[in-house]
């Protein structure tokens, strides 16, 4: 998925659980910005591949797959808040319904998938989730501030 669906995805959330403050701000680094990743490992890309598009290129590492459960769960017991759980989750399943490689336990296994629903074309799979979170979006906040 990208960017933009995981902000309007990590934004529904907050909206949705009311979320202020430091659980703010875990919400949109679990949602968010576990992609950081991709720009680590945009000087090895450009390396290898240089300025073209390849399609393929494994851009992820284990901060986006759920081998990331490992350290997240221990970090949400020591922080007491389930918001970086709930948060990583919602990143790591809307990642898992577009069709590029992924290894769910990448360091530790080679296993590769292609997640789910890939009988499906990613940009129909990106549009309604776009057009569902923008509507879900402007409904809460109007539900919010005008109800």
């Amino acid at each position: 998925m990208t960017i933009v669906t995981h902000f309007l995805a990590t934004t529904l959330g907050v909206q949705a659980m009311g979320l202020e403050g430091r659980d703010k701000v875990l919400a949109y680094v679990f949602g968010m910005g576990v992609d950081v990743d991709h720009a680590v490992k945009a000087p090895f890309y450009l390396r290898a591949i240089g300025l073209r598009d390849k399609r393929g290129y494994y851009w992820r590492s284990s901060l986006q797959e759920p081998v990331g459960l490992l350290w997240i769960v221990p970090l949400c017991v020591f922080l007491g808040s389930v918001v970086p759980l709930v948060f990583f989750a919602i990143h790591v399943a809307m990642d898992y319904s577009v069709s590029f490689e992924k290894m769910p336990w990448y360091p530790y296994s080679r296993l590769v998938t292609r997640g789910w629903l890939t009988g499906i074309p990613d940009k129909v799979k990106e549009a309604i989730l776009f057009v569902t979170l923008l509507l879900g979006n402007v409904a809460l906040y109007w539900s919010h501030h005008h109800v």
